[in-house]
């Protein structure tokens, strides 16, 4: 597969590229669903393909193929240079990438036990005993149970001297209950987001979720929240657990500080950003306690790599330093674009680029956008309240295209009073500005607490392309947060 990535650099070379890269990308995905005690969803697909981009005349061009011969990838270098010749009347500014990147090397995501070595039979059996374990429990009507296992094999070579290996594993699964009672529906999930925790790593991970130890704990969790009262509405301060903060991280951190949407080229789809370049280095995102980075080394991240699409080594990256705004997520070229406007900002790209597979141009996406862990340990956080609320697990949000007005609701809410958790709440939804409900944080949980959590659905791109995603956060504190129960 070397050969052919460097066979296609060096044909869109030379037929007048400037600058050239391809990438041969082999994925393969399996998802099983148990429904109700039946299996709902038994899905395994393969992707492999090429994919070609070149700068011409100071221009992008791309173009794939899924087709891995010889002439094909011939023809798809010659019709890149083609599109980006074509593009070159009318672009405005030239493409600049900056320093060359030159990367080499081979990585592969740490596993014990290869997911897809492990039969569908054990799979499938591991999620019907979940599921009987949640429905054995009355007032649960409908119960759900999942896994997912994904391998990417992707090589990547450039015409600066670029050439790279990676192979990608990610596990995952989850479960949810849901109740019907007292003209109500309510839900309990486990273990994060979406019902689901999906980390870069093998089988092993999916074993120590022990969804089958979970499932009856949860079904009586949803079946309690029937009888709940609706969460009380006011001003509190509140304690939001990991789970919950790892989505407002992922809403209001990690998509504005994409630097495409800044400069304007993901408007369309998804929106901009409220985070200006001239409020880089200068804007108070948040509290002194609120530190926040982009980490594509994280162990068991969505976000972790060896290289983004460019060639670009993974990296620890600063965004939110004691509660300054201080970094972007950038590629080559707007990391040059930034360098103009800021002569402070980093010139080369911090290495966010990447595609939905071999068809797809690479995009900036987050890769773990980690809140960083404080030094309380939650009792003592809790104690420390006199009278708030303790949120737990999302349900619902809503944010606007610049990321700055939120609203989020959680399945489960429940009273604080006198440092004690007490009363149980449903249907809380809180609500907020960015930079305010960040400076309202004034505690965060230490890293006994702390867990990166897997988003596998982060939208971006037209045609739209999902990402992989990860969030670390430990529960954390917030002052005087506006709350709302709903019917």
């Amino acid at each position: 597969m070397q050969d052919l990535v460097q066979r296609a650099v060096d044909t869109a070379v030379a037929l007048g590229a400037q600058y050239a890269d391809a990438r041969i990308v082999h994925q393969r995905h399996q998802n099983i669903l148990v429904r109700n005690s039946a299996v709902e969803t038994l899905q395994e697909t393969e992707s492999l393909g090429l994919g070609v981009r070149v700068v011409v005349d100071g221009a992008w061009g791309f173009s794939a193929s899924h087709l891995l011969t010889p002439q094909e990838i011939d023809r798809v270098a010659a019709e890149a240079v083609r599109i980006a010749r074509a593009s070159a009347r009318v672009h405005k500014q030239p493409v600049r990438l900056g320093p060359p990147v030159t990367s080499r090397g081979f990585y592969q995501t740490p596993i014990e036990e290869d997911p897809f070595a492990v039969s569908l039979e054990e799979k499938i059996a591991l999620l019907l005993e979940a599921d009987t374990a949640m429905r054995r429990v009355n007032g649960v009507r409908i119960t759900l149970a999942k896994l997912a296992a994904m391998r990417e094999h992707k090589f990547f070579a450039n015409s600066e001297g670029a050439l790279t290996e990676q192979v990608l594993y990610e596990s995952g699964g989850g479960i949810q209950a849901i109740a019907v009672g007292n003209g109500d529906v309510q839900q309990r999930s486990y273990p994060g987001l979406f019902a689901q925790q999906q980390v870069t790593g093998g089988f092993e991970h999916v074993r120590r979720l022990d969804l089958v130890g979970n499932a009856e704990r949860i079904a009586h969790e949803a079946v309690e929240l029937l009888h709940a009262p609706v969460a009380p509405s006011g001003t509190f301060d509140v304690i939001i657990d990991s789970t919950q903060l790892a989505l407002q991280v992922h809403e209001s951190c990690g998509h504005p500080i994409e630097l495409d949407r800044v400069f304007g080229t993901e408007a369309a789809f998804a929106g901009t950003s409220f985070l200006t370049p001239d409020r880089l280095y200068t804007l108070r995102y948040g509290s002194d306690v609120v530190n926040i980075v982009a980490d594509a080394t994280a162990p068991l991240g969505l976000g972790t790599f060896g290289w983004d699409d460019e060639g670009v080594p993974a990296q620890r990256v600063d965004i939110v330093r004691n509660g300054l705004f201080v970094g972007y997520l950038t590629s080559r070229e707007t990391a040059q674009q930034l360098h103009e406007i800021v002569p402070n900002a980093p010139p080369t790209s911090n290495g966010t680029m990447r595609a939905d597979g071999w068809n797809r141009i690479p995009l900036i996406r987050m890769t773990n956008i980690n809140l960083e862990p404080g030094t309380w340990r939650l009792e003592d956080l809790i104690a420390d309240t006199e009278h708030g609320l303790y949120l737990e697990m999302n349900r619902s949000w809503s944010i606007d295209d610049k990321r700055l007005n939120f609203q989020f609701g959680v399945e489960v809410c429940r009273e604080i009073k006198n440092g004690k958790l007490g009363q149980l709440y449903k249907n809380a939804n809180y609500t907020g500005i960015t930079p305010e409900f960040w400076s309202a944080c004034d505690a965060v949980c230490n890293a006994d607490y702390w867990t990166l959590w897997g988003v596998t659905n982060c939208g971006k791109g037209q045609p739209m392309q999902l990402s992989h995603v990860g969030h670390g956060a430990a529960p954390a504190r917030f002052r005087g947060i506006r709350v709302f129960g709903t019917q």
